[in-house]
């Protein structure tokens, strides 16, 4: 599965919130080619400010590799990482991290600001903009569809 592949992945991930109710954000983790991980959003179900599809998937997959190393892992996400799941990404020490839409009032690559610019032990590589189309209009429609 090439990097595209993953992102429908993720995406699927994030229409199962989308039916949910929840705002629509799926992600998953690969270790060596495969997916190892998958989650979405499930803040309103679980009552929980951190249940981010990012900090769910994160905790699969230590619990599948029995280690909070995730270093040989990749993050795919549909939206760009909020401040609390960029600092898990980078405590978790995820090599890479690709995501679709920009989040303009949350985001810790280009939207508020760069968090994994930042020098810390760990760097994050990032691609931004990977379905981005496709991302950012679940995200849009949802909350479209939330006013009406």
């Amino acid at each position: 599965m090439a990097e595209q592949g993953y992102m429908k992945a993720a995406l699927k991930e994030a229409q199962k919130a989308f039916r949910e109710q929840e705002i629509p954000i799926g992600a998953v983790i690969v270790y060596h080619d495969r997916i190892i991980a998958k989650a979405h959003n499930r803040r309103e179900q679980k009552q929980d400010g951190t249940a981010h599809a990012e900090i769910l998937a994160i905790r699969q997959a230590c619990k599948k590799l029995g280690s909070w190393r995730l270093e040989d892992c990749e993050l795919y996400v549909t939206l760009e990482p909020c401040a609390m799941c960029a600092g898990a990404i980078i405590q978790s020490r995820i090599r890479k991290v690709y995501y679709g839409a920009r989040n303009d009032r949350y985001g810790c690559h280009q939207g508020v600001i760069r968090l994994f610019d930042v020098p810390f032990n760990h760097r994050v590589q990032v691609q931004n903009g990977l379905l981005e189309e496709e991302c950012s209009t679940l995200i849009s429609s949802f909350f479209e569809q939330l006013r009406s």
